[in-house]
């Protein structure tokens, strides 16, 4: 019963039942809806309806981000969003591994290929590393998923941009307190005040989380402040200041399994992990600063600046050295320092009888980083084998405008203009000076048409450019693993094609339909990983092909749906050897699910549109069906994890304690209690590619928010 066929066959039933539930029930009528309301900027740098905007782009609101689970994982609620994939690794030490439309799969920790903003402002290092973590979750307002061509206008490794939101301080200050407690010793708490003082609004949000985990050797202790304080200095002029702060004092690493090892013992650490004490260590500070200034008619002038630090420590298995013996492990250091600036101009004007609304833009951003390197014994520092100074840069230039031709037509076009630069300066001179520089650019047009058919239907395609360079961390070793700067990797090149269709069949439904076609050169892919170290070259070619499709319904006062499927052939489009390795023409790309699929269906027992957002009482109950494709491990194909499906359900009710509000919460995740692999380590050298998923497990919340 769990052959690829049948799951096959499963998964075309379920998609054909949730299309039939949406699109039959789209017409029923009965409730005020907010359906074509959703306000988006990252489209367009400003606001605008994301029904409007000639791109596939969500946003997922502060009401489901708190209902989908205690608010520590992006995967909690963005899994509500097609073509954005997020493998829970289960492994804090090295964070969840995202990917937009196949951008982003290669990444051995952290984020690459897609960009972060936080308030507007970077996550994202110019070498395109970034880190889910730097989002609080628990003071986000809302996040917005911007994929396809337009991401490209967001410079280096745009593969698809996550923008998060900071909530708004309320006009009646209050203070909120949350605490949550699960499976595996999970244990979660919030402390949070918003409010105005006069012209001053402050929201102020402290966070704990700690989780012993389901696997051995994977205990978490983590710590965050997220503050933004908000005024009017001048008239029309309003500036936002955000400081964060994030500390993980500790974040044990489990390592991935062998095929072997997963099937005698999902829960146990790999090889290593617990006898070499593999961990990270992270503190990270930020402070950053946006202005917005109204010039009138219609214009207007955006500055950022921020600036930052990160201290990061890792103890890793390490790889096999001959003049070593075989239990040595290794430790990696960096000490960075990052800033930038931006300025963006915004301007509405007609050309002729032709309105248009366009952008001019510049962004300077700089990391500078210490990286050492050595020998560990039983998880301590034993020497010191690396020491050099990273340096990147980007400085780009970027233009986009959106002209409405006719009633039923408009059209966006941009451009922009990026060069990064890298630098390593060796000062471990025994081993060969490593030093080493290298430049890329790159220019980026993006042409957008969208026919708007009706009211409640838009037509739209695009098409755009985009490059990828690859991270400071990718150039850190040659092909054969020995710490130099590698100037041989180029930076990829991107061409995206993208067909879609926003469909509101009724006020109470919504169904986004998109598909797309991308071919790269020069894809940046992993040569191999061992030990905790990865080395990368680039790939001569490859092609990404898929659908992408949305969709929500009231079916009454009291029941909604939502859908998000998708569906990719992400494979190499020529054949090429990686070392001793040859990769044949059709190998799919690895850590690329061949399909996603989220559905929900939520009951309410207050109607929709009864109250504002945050303020209605009673009771909700939900369950979330989850089912993901084969996902595939190595370039040859010989490795892959089986497909699977995964079914949850929660509920929450709402009380009213005087003028406060009192809300408790419960989760079960993976009910049936199925077995897989939650996502792989592409390529890993020893054939610990297997990163398990915890079986069922549950989580408690409670909330309360009381005004001031």
């Amino acid at each position: 019963m769990n052959s690829p066929k049948f799951k096959k066959a499963k998964l075309n039933l379920l998609l054909q039942s949730a299309l039939t539930v949406v699109v039959v029930h789209a017409y029923q009528a009965g409730v005020a809806a907010q359906t074509l309301s959703e306000v988006v900027v990252s489209a367009s740098r400003a606001a605008q309806r994301s029904f409007d905007a000639p791109a596939a782009v969500q946003s997922i609101d502060r009401e489901t981000i708190e209902a989908a689970g205690p608010q520590v994982n992006l995967s909690e609620s963005l899994n509500r969003v097609p073509g954005l994939t997020i493998l829970s690794r289960q492994n804090y030490a090295q964070d969840l591994q995202v990917s937009i439309r196949g951008f982003g799969a290669r990444s051995a920790f952290g984020i690459r290929g897609v960009r972060l903003l936080v308030d507007g402002i970077p996550a994202t290092t110019p070498d395109g590393q970034g880190q889910g973590s730097s989002i609080s979750l628990t003071s986000t307002d809302r996040i917005e998923v911007l994929r396809g061509p337009l991401a490209q206008l967001y410079g280096n490794a745009a593969g698809g941009v996550i923008q998060a939101v900071t909530r708004e301080a309320p006009d009646n200050p209050e203070f909120g307190a949350a605490a949550y407690v699960g499976s595996f010793g999970m244990r979660r708490t919030d402390w949070q005040y918003a409010g105005r003082v006069g012209q001053y609004g402050l929201v102020a949000d402290f966070s704990t989380f700690d989780i012993d985990g389901f696997r051995a050797n994977s205990k978490t202790e983590r710590k965050q402040f997220n503050g933004k304080l908000s005024f009017d200095p001048f008239e029309k002029t309003h500036v936002n200041v955000v400081f964060n702060r994030f500390d993980m004092p500790l974040a044990q690493d489990p390592l991935g399994l062998t095929a072997a090892q997963l099937a005698a013992d999902p829960t146990q650490a790999g090889s290593n992990a617990v006898a070499r004490s593999v961990r990270k260590i992270v503190l990270q500070n930020q402070l950053g600063a946006s202005m917005l200034t109204q010039l009138g008619n219609d214009r207007s002038i955006t500055a950022r600046v921020y600036t930052g630090t990160r201290e990061n420590l890792q103890y890793q298995a390490g790889i096999f050295i001959p003049t070593l013996p075989p239990p040595t492990g290794a430790w990696v250091g960096l000490d960075r320092t990052y800033y930038g600036v931006g300025l963006q101009y915004n301007a509405q004007s007609r050309l002729g009888n032709t309105p248009v609304k366009w952008v001019l833009g510049y962004d300077y951003d700089e990391s500078s980083e210490i990286r050492q390197a050595g020998v560990a014994a039983l998880g301590e520092k034993t020497s010191t084998n690396r020491d050099e100074d990273n340096t990147a840069s980007n400085s780009d230039v970027f233009m986009q405008g959106t002209a409405l031709v006719s009633d039923r037509l408009s059209v966006v076009a941009g451009l922009r203009h990026s060069a990064v630069k890298f630098s390593s300066e060796d000062h471990y001179l025994s081993n060969g000076d490593g030093s080493g520089s290298t430049t890329f650019q790159n220019t980026s047009p993006v042409l957008g048409v969208t026919y708007h058919a009706t009211d409640a239907l838009n037509l739209f395609a695009t098409y755009g450019k985009g490059f990828e360079t690859p991270t400071l961390n990718e150039v850190a070793y040659n092909g054969a693993g020995v710490p130099a700067f590698n100037t041989s990797i180029n930076a990829s090149n991107s061409q995206h094609y993208e067909l879609g269709a926003k469909w509101a069949p009724s006020p109470q439904a919504r169904v986004d339909f998109t598909v797309f076609k991308i071919n790269t050169i020069d894809e940046i892919v992993v040569a191999s990983s061992s030990g905790g170290s990865s080395t990368f070259r680039n790939a001569p070619g490859t092609t990404r092909t898929g659908w992408e499709l949305s969709g929500s319904s009231q079916f009454s006062p009291h029941l909604r749906a939502t859908l998000a499927a998708s569906q990719i052939n992400a494979e190499y489009s020529q054949a090429f050897r990686s070392g001793t390795t040859a990769v044949a023409e059709g190998n799919k790309l690895p850590g690329i699910p061949q399909s996603f699929l989220f559905s929900e269906l939520l009951w309410t027992q207050q109607p929709a549109g009864s109250g504002r957002q945050g303020t209605a009482t009673g009771s909700q109950a939900g369950v979330e069906l989850t089912q993901a494709g084969r996902l595939y491990a190595n370039d040859t194909n010989t490795a892959s994890a089986d497909g699977y499906t995964t079914l949850n359900l929660k509920a929450s009710h709402v009380w009213a304690l005087g003028v406060g509000r009192l809300t408790t919460y419960a989760r079960i995740d993976n009910l049936t209690d199925e077995r897989y692999v939650g996502s792989v380590i592409v390529n890993q050298g020893g054939s610990q590619f297997y990163e398990p998923a915890p079986g069922r497990n549950w989580t408690l919340g409670v909330r309360f928010v009381m005004p001031m």
